[in-house]
């Protein structure tokens, strides 16, 4: 099985390593990919950085934190293959692997707290694609890459 891949801004450092806690203790292996402290990063890089693993196949699902979420699922969701949702709920999380193969998982250390980041990553690594009639809207939004 393929190692998780997660990566944050400065804004979501903080989160990101209590996620990190998180997947340890679930031993669910995974691969960091920065950033390293709170200092000022621009978050771009560090979710190409994540898109690429995923794209080149040394992943299948990643992690991105920043403040609200919204910057890291903007810059993965331009990369082909990648279908990154922002949640802030279970429901959401839960729903976007169900009905939309979602591969990248996204929130933000503003707008949700710990607890809440782990329930989210629970349901988003737990929960399988449902395939079947969801298959042709992935399919299309997949042909939006070519």
């Amino acid at each position: 099985m393929l190692p998780i891949v997660i990566a944050s801004d400065h804004a979501g450092y903080s989160l990101k390593e209590q996620v990190k806690k998180y997947l340890e203790g679930k031993n669910i292996e995974y691969v960091d990919l920065g950033t390293n402290s709170g200092e000022s990063v621009d978050y771009p890089e560090f979710a190409h950085k994540l898109c690429v693993e995923i794209q080149e196949g040394r992943a299948e699902k990643g992690i991105l934190v920043c403040g609200t979420g919204i910057g890291m699922s903007m810059v993965a969701n331009k990369h082909s293959g990648i279908r990154a949702a922002c949640v802030s709920d279970t429901f959401s999380a839960r729903a976007t692997r169900m009905h939309n193969d979602a591969n990248v998982l996204c929130f933000g250390e503003r707008v949700v707290g710990a607890g809440l980041a782990s329930e989210l990553v629970e349901a988003f690594l737990t929960t399988e694609y449902e395939g079947g009639r969801h298959q042709r809207r992935v399919d299309l939004v997949n042909s939006f890459d070519k």
